[in-house]
C-alpha cells in the first residue's frame, strides 16, 4: 500500500508512518481499512494497494462504470475498454466528449481495465468486493492484465488535511466467494423497499420538440395503471434558464398541465439539469462567475450537449441560491417527481480542498436538502454517491431508436446513447436495485413509428426493463397500441410487479442466462447481447 501526497511543496509517497503522516491499518471480517492522520498540512494525490488475487483470462469480471451512463457489464480479461483519447481529437474537442466519463482524471491503457466501487469475478476464481468509503473517495478496481492481479486505487486527489486531521483512504470488503460477498453487500446496504413506478416521459418520442398540445394529448391517452407523468427537456427556453418557460410552446405556462396531471390522479414530474448552464442561456452570459472555473478563472466546459454547457459551482453562494430558487419554484407549482440530469457535472474537477467524491456528495446532499421528501430520479450521476441521496437512479445510457445508434456514435465516449449498451447495464447492475436505490433502466418503446428497433428487440427491451428495474417508463402514445402491443405491455407489467430475478450470468461472448421466479415457478431466458433479442430456454 502506498499513499501519494504533497507536503511542503514536494510530492512524496509512503507505505508507513513518517514525519508527515501517521498510518493506521486494520483487517478483520473481510474488511480492510487504512486511515491516515496528518502530522503536517498535506494535500493527498492518491492511494493504491495490490490485492492478492489471481486474475484468469477465462473468468468474467464485473466492471462498474464511473457514472450512470458508462458502459457496465461482465467483461473477459482480454476485452479493451473504449478509450475516448483514441477518437479523432477534433471531434472530441468540439463536442467535449472527454468530459462525460473519467478520462480527464484516469489514464486508460491496453494493459489494464477498471471499474468503480463494486467489483466481482465469476468463473474459476471468484470474488466480490465493494467500497464502504463512499463519503470520501471513489475506489477504482484495476485488472492488471500482464501481472494477473487486482490493483486498488483510492481517488483521494484534492483532499487537503491540516495537522491533526484524519481521513480513511481505504475502507472496503473483499470476499473470495461471489455468493458470500453478494450476501454481505446486501446486508451492508439493506433493502430500501422503494415503490415500483410505472410512468410516462416525453423525451424518447418528441425529444425537445414538445408543446402543450402534445403533452395534453399523451396525458389523455394514459390509464390508471400509470403513476407518474413526467415532462422532459424542451419546456425551458435554454438549459440553465429554468425559470423561463418557452412562451411559444407553452403559452399558458406549465401550471395548467400540472393541474391536469393531478386531476387524472398521476404524480406530476419535471426534468431539470440543475448544475448545467448552456452557452446560449442568459445565465451563462450574465453569471460566468457562478461557474466552475480553472486556475485562471476561466469557466470549464463539462459537455457538448445543446450549445455546449458548463457547471454551476455548488460552493458559490449565488449559484446555490439560484439552484434552490429554481427547484423550489417547481415544487411550489406542484411537481412531486424530479428527474435531475447531467449530475456528474458538479464534480468533474476537485475543488475546495476536497476529492471528486466529496464534491459529488456535497452536491447531491444539497439537492436532497432542497427537495426534501420529493421523489428524485438521478441521471448521469456517480453510482456510489447516489446512495442515500436519490430514490431512483438511471443505471445505463439513453435508449437509442436503433439498436446500437448510428455507426459514427461508436467512435465516441463510453457514455454514448445505445440501446445495446443500456440493456447490458440494466442486466448487470441489477445487484444495486433496492439496495443502493431503485434502478431505472430507462424507457421501453413498443410503437412502430419513429423507431428502428425490430419487434423482437422492442419486446426484449420491454421485458428486460420490467424484470430488472424499479422504474418502468415509456414515451409512447399508448392510445395507438394494437392488440399485440397491449398484450406485450400487460405481460411486462406482471413481470414488473411480481417477478423476482434470481440470477443473470454471462455465457460466452454474446449470451446472458437469466433466471427469475414468478408465481412460485422458475423461468429461464437467454438474452443475445449482439442481436438484442430473447429466447426461452
Amino acid at each position: 500500500m502506498r499513499i501519494y501526497y504533497i507536503s511542503e511543496g514536494k510530492k512524496r509517497k509512503t507505505s508507513e508512518s513518517n514525519k508527515d503522516l501517521e498510518v493506521f491499518s486494520s483487517h478483520k471480517a473481510n474488511r480492510h481499512v487504512v486511515k491516515i492522520k496528518a502530522l503536517k498540512d498535506v494535500e493527498l494525490l492518491k492511494a493504491d494497494h495490490k490485492v492478492a488475487f489471481f486474475v484468469n483470462y477465462f473468468d468474467r469480471y464485473f466492471l462498474n462504470g464511473y457514472q450512470s451512463w458508462t458502459d457496465t457489464r461482465e467483461y473477459y480479461l482480454q476485452k479493451r475498454l473504449r478509450n475516448i483519447k483514441k477518437s479523432p481529437h477534433i471531434i472530441t474537442h468540439k463536442f467535449a466528449l472527454d468530459k462525460y466519463g473519467d478520462s480527464t482524471f484516469y489514464r486508460y491503457s491496453i494493459k489494464k481495465s477498471h471499474g468503480y466501487d463494486v467489483f466481482y469475478s465469476r468463473g474459476k476464481y471468484e470474488c466480490f468486493s465493494y467500497s464502504l468509503n463512499f463519503d470520501t473517495a471513489y475506489l477504482i478496481y484495476e485488472l492488471i492484465k500482464d501481472q494477473r492481479c487486482i490493483h486498488l486505487i483510492s481517488d483521494v486527489r484534492g483532499i487537503k488535511l491540516k495537522a491533526g486531521e484524519e481521513v480513511n483512504v481505504f475502507d472496503y470488503r473483499f470476499f473470495n466467494d461471489y455468493e458470500e460477498g453478494l450476501e454481505e453487500f446486501q446486508k451492508d446496504f439493506p433493502l430500501l423497499n422503494k415503490e415500483k413506478i410505472f410512468g410516462y416521459t416525453s423525451w424518447y418520442n418528441y425529444y425537445q420538440n414538445i408543446n402543450e398540445e402534445i403533452i395534453l394529448r399523451d396525458l389523455d391517452a394514459l390509464d390508471n395503471r400509470f403513476k407518474v407523468f413526467q415532462i422532459d427537456d424542451g419546456y425551458e427556453t435554454w438549459v440553465g434558464d429554468w425559470l423561463d418557460v418557452d412562451p411559444k410552446k407553452f403559452p399558458r405556462g406549465l401550471e395548467p398541465i400540472v393541474s391536469k396531471i393531478k386531476e387524472k390522479g398521476f404524480v406530476p414530474g419535471i426534468w431539470l439539469a440543475p448544475f448545467a448552464v448552456e452557452t446560449k442561456s442568459k445565465m451563462f452570459q450574465e453569471h460566468k462567475d457562478w461557474l466552475v472555473c480553472d486556475s485562471k478563472g476561466k469557466p470549464v466546459t463539462v459537455g457538448g450537449n445543446w450549445s455546449g454547457f458548463y457547471s454551476l459551482d455548488i460552493y458559490n453562494e449565488n449559484a446555490r441560491a439560484y439552484i434552490r430558487k429554481c427547484l423550489e419554484h417547481y415544487m411550489e407549482m406542484g411537481f412531486e417527481f424530479f428527474k435531475l440530469d447531467f449530475l456528474y457535472a458538479a464534480a468533474l474537477y476537485p475543488v475546495e480542498g476536497k476529492s471528486r467524491c466529496q464534491v459529488q456528495n456535497d452536491a447531491y446532499k444539497f439537492l436532497r436538502e432542497v427537495l426534501k421528501d420529493k421523489i428524485i430520479l438521478g441521471c448521469g450521476a456517480n453510482i456510489i454517491s447516489s446512495y442515500r441521496m436519490f430514490d431512483y437512479l438511471r443505471i445505463g445510457p439513453d435508449v437509442s431508436l436503433s439498436f446500437d445508434d448510428m455507426p459514427v456514435m461508436r467512435l465516441f465516449h463510453r457514455e454514448r446513447i445505445s440501446t445495446k449498451i443500456t440493456l447490458q447495464n440494466t442486466i448487470f447492475r441489477h445487484i444495486f436495485d433496492q439496495h443502493l436505490f431503485g434502478n431505472d433502466p430507462d424507457v421501453f418503446l413498443l410503437r412502430d413509428e419513429n423507431i428502428h428497433l425490430s419487434r423482437e428487440q422492442r419486446i426484449a427491451l420491454t421485458t428486460l426493463n420490467a424484470l430488472f428495474g424499479s422504474v418502468l417508463m415509456t414515451s409512447d402514445d399508448i392510445a395507438t397500441y394494437d392488440d399485440d402491443k397491449k398484450q406485450t405491455l400487460a405481460q411486462a407489467l406482471v413481470l414488473f410487479k411480481e417477478a423476482k430475478v434470481l440470477s443473470a450470468v454471462r455465457r460466452g461472448r454474446y449470451f446472458v442466462d437469466i433466471q427469475y421466479e414468478l408465481g412460485g415457478k422458475i423461468y429461464k431466458l437467454v438474452y443475445n447481447t449482439e442481436k438484442g433479442v430473447l429466447a426461452n430456454e
